[in-house]
């Protein structure tokens, strides 16, 4: 028999008078659970990036996906007048509600938006469908509701009618997204404008960021396979978690390198992990472009000193700390035994628990073990720096999930 004849079978025979048609609206309660609460009113933009409260209760809004803005993107100084960004990002977390952060930093006019959807549901901002973003700035839109899965792709479309140029973006994305206009539909690598989507979860507790240089954003990963580690590690965690993804290839702990590396993590800190919706952990997984990149850092102190500031600026927030060991690349065109040298020293004292409250050892992941300077080869991109996906795969499979526990503290060795 039927399940929901079942319970109206049961009902009828309980209450006698009862219709069969209150039995079965009964029965379907009964089956579907208890609905979330209504949406509240429209958060602040204040509000909107304040961390989680662990001790809350019922839904809490929280980062299923973040993308740390570069730089202005080159041949955008008039913005994308006319024109439908459509950007497809891969979330971690679920929910049944979503709101979205639109940033105009790098642009030096302000951002118009007039249209703007998530998964096609229309999303407005203080209650009006356009927008105007000054330049410099970003806005939090209103709460949507529309269900978010874990594990999926998402599609966040907006229209910007004239200017906000230059464009924001975050380039290398590893995923396709799209760019519309009169012509067409056109597909592309950046994801623009577009910095965060949170998600009312009742699931999570909060969010990891990952806060780190190319090899967290996924370079020589599949595109649109999502098998960057971070996505890796949301899969294992099952939604305890929202992971935010704030890696930038090319970034550095301190200063800008050469080519499209961003703004150091020592200066973004607080806008790409601290600033993130529910953040409560985050693994640092920088200093290998310190190592390498021009102009090399040839004093492994100073790169501790640096990983040793984010951590105590994070843990003024209140946030957990895990740092990854520097991973090998030996056979990469800037690879010399004395910066060799500086990578080893600076794993020497994470490992000795100098640096952050736990870490993960990313090096021990995926080096060879008969030439431990280099990627095992079934890891290696190709070009002895970058992974491919199953070298990705090892890094989040390394991650000890309990040493994400925002709750523990683990004092560093140089603290006791």
């Amino acid at each position: 028999m039927p399940r929901r004849q079942g319970y109206a079978l049961l009902i009828a025979l309980v209450a006698g008078t009862a219709t069969l048609a209150a039995a079965v609206a009964f029965a379907t309660t009964l089956l579907s659970g208890p609905r979330s609460a209504p949406l509240p009113p429209a958060e602040t933009q204040a509000a909107a990036r304040n961390p989680v409260d662990p001790a809350a209760s019922g839904p809490s809004w929280i980062a299923t996906w973040t993308a740390a803005p570069v730089g202005a993107e080159a041949g955008t100084e008039g913005g994308l007048p006319g024109r439908t960004v459509r950007n497809v990002v891969h979330t971690s977390i679920g929910g049944d509600a979503a709101r979205i952060t639109l940033s105009n930093l790098f642009g030096t006019t302000p951002l118009v938006v007039d249209q703007a959807t998530v998964n096609t549901r229309p999303v407005t901002f203080k209650n009006a469908a356009t927008v105007t973003v000054p330049a410099g700035g970003r806005v939090v839109s209103d709460p949507v509701v529309v269900p978010v899965a874990p594990d999926s792709d998402l599609q966040v479309s907006f229209r910007t009618p004239r200017g906000g140029g230059p464009v924001t973006f975050h380039g290398y994305t590893h995923q396709t997204s799209f760019l519309i206009d009169d012509r067409g539909t056109f597909t592309t690598s950046n994801w623009r404008y577009l910095t965060a989507v949170d998600v009312r979860s009742e699931q999570a507790v909060g969010a990891v960021v990952a806060l780190g240089d190319s090899l967290t954003a996924g370079s020589g990963s599949t595109t649109d396979a999502n098998a960057r580690w971070p996505d890796v590690l949301a899969d294992r965690l099952g939604g305890r978690y929202g992971v935010a993804n704030a890696g930038i290839a090319g970034n550095r702990i301190v200063g800008v390198g050469r080519g499209t590396g961003g703004q150091s993590g020592t200066d973004r800190l607080d806008r790409d992990v601290l600033g993130v919706a529910g953040a409560r952990t985050v693994v640092i997984a920088l200093g290998i472009n310190d190592v390498q990149q021009y102009p090399q850092e040839a004093d492994p102190q100073r790169i501790v000193d640096s990983l040793r500031a984010l951590t105590d600026r994070a843990h003024a927030r209140g946030l957990r700390v895990v740092g990854a060991t520097l991973t090998p690349f030996e056979g990469f065109a800037t690879w010399t035994p004395q910066r060799d040298a500086v990578r080893h020293a600076v794993n020497e004292q994470i490992r000795a628990g100098k640096i952050f409250d736990a870490y993960v050892d990313f090096d021990a992941a995926v080096r060879d073990p008969a030439a431990p300077n280099r990627l095992l080869a079934s890891y290696d991109s190709g070009d002895h720096l970058h992974l491919n996906d199953d070298g990705y795969r090892a890094l989040g499979d390394r991650v000890d999930l309990k040493s994400l526990d925002h709750r523990a503290r683990t004092p560093r060795s140089d603290a006791l």
